[in-house]
């Protein structure tokens, strides 16, 4: 939509190789990716200033990008990523401003005309606290194809309910804490993913993270992080004490070559359930 509107041209590549786009760089003036490259191409020497010299802004969305990776891109390169939040049935919902400060974790305030609102039982939540992100404004669909039922379960009271978890700042920028399939219940304390997962991305060695629920007898659920870099179980453990409550901090850490994603570069957490379902069974 954005290259439509501005009559930008595109650059097509068959497929996400830190190589080509870094190539391709000079060549462009703005790049959107998902977190995944911008951690991929961290990790490639040949990103520099010099590299990113004539690219005017880079954006990020599709999941949230860790303060870890805002922090060192704009160490590496001088540039503050743009992370913005939106969805196929929204477009653009909330966006950091492309004048003003970015701030690292967050994706911005609502656009111009758009409505959001966090809620939680008793209903609209104040900034600070965690509850399910709503939309209302010109940019939500109308609702799916020949899906009345489906319809009316994603509305309320003309409001779209996305699915997400997040919590306004005092300043007004929204944060997301992850999906709400994704939520940890430990023993009847919520664990937002997206929390732990900023403090893991923080460690030194880790390269990718993700946080699941998975299934123990004593808790209902555990928390689990798979990640991605050489570092151990109990390392992890340990550094993460003086960072998170007891009850956030991860019963088990795996280790893993990869973590599983889709084209888009999503991490795929209902297959990392799935794998590690029997973890804690006896």
């Amino acid at each position: 939509h954005c290259a439509l509107v501005a009559g930008a041209s595109m650059i097509f590549l068959p497929a996400f190789s830190p190589g080509a786009v870094l190539a391709t760089l000079p060549q462009a003036s703005v790049m959107m990716g998902v977190p995944t490259f911008y951690t991929r191409l961290l990790a490639d020497p040949r990103l520099t200033r010099e590299a990113c010299k004539d690219v005017r802004l880079f954006i990020s969305g599709s999941a949230p990008l860790s303060p870890a990776t805002h922090a060192e891109w704009a160490q590496r390169t001088d540039h503050a990523i743009l992370e913005r939040y939106g969805m196929t049935e929204t477009n653009i919902i909330t966006s950091n401003p492309c004048d003003g400060a970015r701030k690292a974790g967050t994706v911005g305030m609502p656009l111009p005309g758009v409505e959001v609102r966090v809620t939680g039982p008793g209903g609209v939540l104040p900034a600070g606290e965690a509850g399910s992100i709503e939309v209302r404004g010109p940019n939500v669909f109308k609702g799916y194809w020949n899906l009345p039922e489906k319809t009316a379960e994603e509305f309320r009271d003309g409001w779209f309910i996305t699915g997400d978890l997040g919590a306004f700042d005092a300043e007004g920028y929204l944060s997301i804490l992850g999906r709400a399939k994704d939520l940890v219940i430990t023993g009847g304390l919520n664990v937002y993913p997206a929390e732990v997962e900023a403090a893991l991305d923080d460690l030194p060695g880790v390269r990718a993270s993700a946080v699941i629920g998975v299934p123990h007898p004593d808790f209902g659920e555990a928390v689990v992080a798979c990640i991605v870099g050489a570092v151990g179980e109990e390392a992890v453990r340990s550094a993460l004490r003086d960072r998170l409550a007891a009850f956030k901090i991860p019963k088990r850490v795996i280790v893993m070559d990869d973590l599983p994603r889709n084209a888009m570069g999503k991490v795929q957490k209902a297959e990392l359930r799935r794998v590690h379902a029997g973890l804690f069974e006896v």
